[in-house]
């Protein structure tokens, strides 16, 4: 503790400075933090495309429940109660795990919501609750690749069933042969087509652009839906009803449950257009390697699971496109040729 002497040299040097103790002890108050609704719009419109739309289902779950709360005034036992609340009142699918997913999206989506606010200086960061929540588990896929026989016979149901087989079957093989993810087949526009090169153009998760080869035989189906189903402009999606209305992830599902009307296991098993991935990435990966797969799938390398020599090993356009023909039989202009 400072003695009598100290105090009385500490106010003279600070009249000296013209500085009043009032002054001193002066510091600026945060600005009042904003609610729920006022900052969800903020960093929504911050994200990307990709996890926007992954997470706003869980912030108008959160705006419904704490909208006129303020973000400084949650606390991490909140915290828990929101992520078990998005469990509980998960939308139940064929290929649901007991909200798991849900739980998991939601947490992800206040730790975003919460790093904006530290961000945007209206929070400080000793004060974010999200910090003290322990993150629920990832519970392990099912997903697994398709059999032949399986495979063939969805193929069948999809493409001579439903009000329109040709669009079905279409995006059945879209799926199978680049394994793309939902979000990348829904978002292919005329300007995405490369006829002469026989690529498409995909955006998929995380907001990555990749050009993927695709067989002759699916360029040809696909710029006649172009020519055939009123597109306006490049910029249209390809994907169309007979009507010439772009489709959207309902159909998808509408697709999934009709085969799964069908064939038994695709019910039971609750599969959907993700298992197409998982068949054709575990295919290319068993005939042409691990660098080839990857590529194959659009993953960027990563040194901190596999080591830094998968930075050497990476496989080009023309390695996935040699997959492609081995796999569909339709040779592809990109493809080595055979010595």
């Amino acid at each position: 503790m400072a003695t009598t002497d100290e105090l009385a040299m500490a106010r003279l040097f600070l009249e000296r400075m013209g500085i009043s103790l009032e002054e001193l002890s002066y510091t600026d108050p945060r600005p009042t933090a904003p609610t729920i609704a006022e900052f969800v719009p903020t960093v929504s419109g911050a994200v990307p495309a990709g996890t926007r739309r992954t997470y706003t289902p869980y912030w108008h779950k959160l705006v419904h429940v704490w909208g006129a709360v303020r973000i400084d005034e949650i606390n991490a036992t909140d915290i828990n109660w929101f992520i078990g609340h998005a469990r509980t009142t998960a939308v139940v699918r064929r290929s649901s795990r007991g909200g798991h997913s849900a739980a998991l999206h939601a947490y992800r989506a206040l730790r975003c919501l919460y790093r904006y606010a530290i961000w945007n200086r209206v929070l400080d960061p000793r004060d974010d609750p999200t910090e003290l929540v322990t993150k629920p588990k990832t519970v392990r896929s099912t997903r697994h690749a398709i059999d032949n026989g399986l495979l063939s016979d969805i193929v069948d149901v999809a493409s001579t069933t439903g009000n329109d087989p040709a669009l079905d079957a279409i995006i059945i093989r879209l799926h199978l042969e680049t394994a793309a993810r939902r979000a990348g087949g829904l978002g292919i526009r005329p300007r995405d087509l490369d006829p002469q090169r026989s690529l498409i153009r995909l955006r998929e998760k995380g907001d990555i652009t990749r050009w993927q080869p695709v067989s002759p035989t699916l360029m040809t189906n696909l710029l006649h839906l172009t020519q055939t189903r009123g597109h306006r402009d490049d910029d249209t999606p390809i994907l169309r009803n007979r009507k010439g209305k772009p489709i959207t992830a309902r159909r998808y599902d509408h697709l999934w449950e009709r085969i799964g009307e069908h064939i038994d296991t695709v019910r039971t098993l609750g599969i959907t257009t993700h298992w197409l991935r998982h068949t054709t990435l575990t295919w290319v990966e068993r005939n042409f390697g691990y660098a080839v797969a990857r590529a194959y799938a659009g993953h960027a390398a990563s040194s901190t699971r596999t080591g830094v020599t998968t930075t050497y090993v990476r496989a080009g356009i023309s390695e996935v496109a040699e997959a492609l023909a081995a796999l569909t039989g339709d040779p592809h202009p990109l493809a080595p040729k055979p010595l």
